[in-house]
């Protein structure tokens, strides 16, 4: 006899670990005694952690680490942050290589027939930092952080609007410092994150070929990516770059300990990662 699927989804609503939901039970009797005692202690919990956040805190986990990123990339990495358009032209879709036969061109919201809502901030930030570069002839360093929107599959790490950090630096080094560079860039904005327990891998990207990932339990948080690159040529892009895209609610996920990504998201139903139906 197991939880039924009204009381998992109640206990993972309450975010009780996934390790306790497929229990077995020798009747119905014990197995709603022990999922009422079990709620009532989560809800316990719960409003103890909103009360310290309401009256502590203040500050929900993941804009607490969205903000400590934003400060160790302007007061310490020495970027500039920025904010683009969320609608984007379907011809950026295009020059990204994600053209109508991608399968990656099924996941985009589109707005009409020739807009979407940006899937990344690649498209925008690839013109940003061109421009500045043919402006100042420098080193081009930036970031953005805001929403983008994919059609994603509804599981416990995917989201359809998910908050996303990325930052660029642009015509920076010469060829052969990129992977060195982003292993940098990892470690740094991981440290101002406060995570600790994280590895850097090597992953296989429909755009961009090879990503250098940082993954935590198993879990992308956050991607890679450098060039010279074949991309480039579609934006005008002649030169070195490295970027780095970071998953702030798979980010707060990790430092909150929360089991699915929903709790730390854009959610009116929730607040760090605290459920709202507590009654």
């Amino acid at each position: 006899m197991k939880y039924t699927d009204t009381q998992k989804n109640r206990l993972i609503e309450l975010n009780v670990p996934a390790g306790e939901l497929d229990r077995d039970f020798g009747s119905i009797e014990l197995r709603d005694k022990e999922f009422y005692s079990i709620e009532r202690e989560q809800i316990k919990i719960s409003k103890e952690k909103l009360n310290d956040l309401l009256n502590e805190r203040r500050i929900p986990v993941n804009i607490k680490c969205q903000r400590n990123l934003e400060n160790w990339l302007i007061e310490d990495a020495g970027f500039t942050q920025v904010s683009t358009q969320t609608i984007i032209s379907s011809e950026k879709m295009t020059k990204m290589n994600i053209e109508s036969d991608n399968r990656l061109r099924d996941q985009i919201f589109w707005v009409g027939k020739n807009k979407c809502l940006r899937p990344m901030h690649a498209p925008n930030l690839y013109e940003m930092m061109r421009d500045i570069h043919k402006i100042t002839g420098e080193a081009v360093r930036i970031f953005e952080v805001g929403s983008c929107f994919r059609k994603e599959s509804q599981g416990a790490k995917h989201l359809n609007e998910f908050t996303m950090l990325n930052l660029v630096e642009y015509a920076a080094g010469e060829d052969g410092y990129q992977v060195d560079r982003l292993n940098e860039l990892a470690d740094g904005t991981m440290k101002a994150a406060g995570l600790k327990d994280y590895k850097i891998v090597n992953e296989s990207s429909g755009v961009y070929g090879t990503t250098v990932d940082i993954e935590h339990n198993k879990i992308e948080i956050a991607s890679g990516a450098y060039g010279p690159h074949p991309l480039d040529a579609n934006w005008g892009v002649f030169g070195t770059w490295v970027g780095l895209g970071i998953g702030i609610e798979r980010l707060a996920m990790a430092l909150g300990g929360s089991n699915t990504i929903k709790p730390v998201s854009k959610n009116s139903a929730y607040i760090d990662g605290i459920s709202l139906k507590l009654k």
